[in-house]
Formats: C-alpha cells, sequence, structure tokens
C-alpha cells in the first residue's frame, strides 16, 4: 500500500520537475529542483527518486543532496506533504524512524576523454566543424553534446592503446554515448571528408549495447530506432542503433517500438535486418517511393522540416502482414 501512495505522490509532482522521466517501476530521473543541475547543458539530469526496501529516496549527484520521499515532496510542494502524510501514515503504527542513508549512489565519472576535447558550442561560428554542424542543420541544441577531436586515432589508441598500429591522424566529430544513468560508455567518431570507414564507434564497456539516446529516452512513451545518432536528434524519443542489429533488452512492448532504417532498397544488409525486425512484431517505417533521400538527416537538410518527417513517418509505419506486403514491393524499386 505505501509504495502505492509513493509512486502516486511522485506522480503529482512529475510536473513540476524538468526533463522527468520514469526508467523503471521503481526508479526516476530528472534536473534537481534544489541545484537546477548543470548551467551548461539543459539536457543533463543528475537526480533520481528511487526505491530502498519499501521506501523511496531521492538523491542529486551534481549537488549531493538526498533526503527521503516525504522531506523531497515537503521541499517542492508543503501543501501536498501534508497531503503525503494524512495517506502514508494514516494507518501506521508509531512513526517511521528516519531512515539511515547507507546505500551506495550511482558513480558518475568526474572526468573522462570528453574533457581534453570541444564541444561544438564552444566553436568559434566559422569553425569548419560547427559549420559543418549547421550545414547539417543539427539543432544548435545538441551541440553541447557533440565534440571535435583534432586527432581522432590518436584519441582512440589513448582509450584502447594499440588499436592503430600505423597513425594517420585526421579530425572528426565526436558523438558520445550515454547509458540511462548518465555514464559515458562509447564514442563514435564521423568523418568530415571522404575518410573511410564515414563511422568509428569505440565502446569503453563491452558489456552494453551500441545504443545511441539512452540518457534522453523515455520508455513509456512511443520509441523510434534510427540508424545513425545524428539521424535520432531530428525525432522525438528517439534512439539509434549505431550500426548494429539493435533489439531492445528492456521489457517493452513490441508494438511500442517503431525501428526507421536507411532508405537503402538495393541494400541486402539492410533488407535482411528489416525482415528481422518484421518477424519479431515490431513496428516499421517503409519509404514511400517519391522519398528518394538516404536517411533523416538528408531529408532535413533537402527543406523538409521535422513535421512533416513525422508524418511520413506516422504514414508509412506498418506491422506483421502488411509490413511484409510494403517491404517486397519497396526492396524493387
Amino acid at each position: 500500500m505505501s509504495s502505492y501512495i509513493d509512486l502516486k505522490f511522485i506522480n503529482n509532482v512529475s510536473s513540476r520537475l524538468s526533463q522527468f522521466k520514469q526508467k523503471n517501476d521503481y526508479l526516476f530521473n530528472f534536473r534537481c529542483p534544489h541545484c537546477g543541475d548543470s548551467k551548461k547543458s539543459k539536457l543533463k539530469a543528475r537526480a533520481y527518486l528511487y526505491r530502498v526496501k519499501n521506501d523511496m529516496f531521492f538523491k542529486c549527484h551534481n549537488c549531493g543532496m538526498g533526503q527521503n520521499l516525504a522531506n523531497f515532496i515537503k521541499d517542492i510542494d508543503p501543501q501536498l506533504y501534508s497531503q503525503y502524510l494524512l495517506e502514508r501514515y494514516k494507518n501506521s503504527a508509531p512513526a517511521t524512524p528516519k531512515p539511515k542513508f547507507d546505500f551506495k549512489p550511482v558513480q558518475f565519472e568526474d572526468r573522462t576523454i570528453l574533457d581534453e576535447l570541444t564541444k561544438i558550442s564552444e566553436l568559434k561560428s566559422d569553425h569548419p566543424a560547427r559549420l559543418y554542424c549547421v550545414n547539417r542543420k543539427i539543432p544548435e541544441k545538441y551541440f553541447d553534446i557533440l565534440y571535435l577531436s583534432d586527432k581522432f586515432m590518436t584519441l582512440v589508441n589513448k582509450v584502447k592503446p594499440n588499436t592503430y598500429k600505423v597513425i594517420k591522424d585526421h579530425p572528426r566529430l565526436v558523438i558520445p554515448f550515454y547509458d540511462t544513468t548518465g555514464k559515458f560508455f562509447a564514442f563514435q567518431g564521423r568523418a568530415f571528408g571522404k575518410e573511410q570507414p564515414k563511422y568509428l564507434t569505440v565502446k569503453l564497456d563491452e558489456k552494453k549495447q551500441k545504443v545511441y539516446g539512452l540518457e534522453r529516452i523515455n520508455f513509456q512513451r512511443p520509441i523510434f530506432i534510427t540508424e545513425g545518432p545524428l539521424d535520432s536528434l531530428f525525432i522525438d524519443n528517439c534512439l539509434a542503433a549505431a550500426g548494429a542489429d539493435l533489439i531492445l533488452k528492456n521489457k517493452i512492448p513490441n508494438e511500442q517500438v517503431t525501428y526507421i532504417f536507411d532508405n537503402e532498397p538495393r541494400n541486402r544488409e539492410i533488407i535482411k535486418r528489416m525482415y528481422d525486425v518484421i518477424e519479431k512484431d515490431y513496428n516499421i517505417v517503409i519509404w514511400p517511393s517519391d522519398i528518394q533521400l538516404k536517411d533523416v538527416n538528408d531529408m532535413i537538410m533537402s527543406g523538409i522540416s521535422k513535421d512533416e518527417i513525422s508524418e511520413i513517418i506516422s504514414s508509412n509505419t506498418h506491422s506483421k502482414l502488411s509490413a511484409l506486403t510494403k517491404l517486397s514491393y519497396w526492396k524493387k524499386i
């Protein structure tokens, strides 16, 4: 009963918590209302509500504030706090003892290799790397989570020694990957020019799936999955598989997930993966024949708006038999 009441009141205050999202049944993430979290990045959210035994607690991994749910609600809304106490303890015996904070909080890395790089947002307006992002029409709000590496091979060898025996350094756009707790676990280097391969992804934790965008996703809403990280920045609540055969390990209903593959009907590998997704009863986008552009970012660059792309996706999403029928025609285009 107490858990039900806790969840009820967490839901009541959720609208007042910036970047609020539910990670699982008893884990919630949002920007800290005490310290305001990061002043540089509006995307960072390092405050959590989580359960220990039968009670919920608050912890911010930016300012270090920790308190039980009752005191957290009291700071947010004193009137709601009174209602919470009335419901939570009306059938209780003596008052619950003050909890002891003997838990181990989520550990965030103080420094990473990203601290040695320059954010795109920090570059001058005429810098080639910044102009590259501007020309690709990447929303400026993401310039804080994209970086420039002038010597990409040297960077890789620093975290994974001897990856490159012969170093022919060149600059790349660095795209960091974070898990649902905000821990940095991989990065992708995208070539600015004709360097091959175009994308190079380096995992710092081999146990994790190569999935981009986990720190921003809301698992309670419909989820979209693109192939490339940059494509995912133009679609709400979107992950990127980063070239992997991604099947989400979280307990998410298949009908809640829509895969958006690149528009390459002659690519046998993509066709194979599309059939695999359909077989597992996920939704899939089959691009209409009048769309000739390769991917979402190319569509944005051509002048198609984010809202128009959302409408195209909605109108061309299929599953099961409908998806198989559409795919059989699409791959012949």
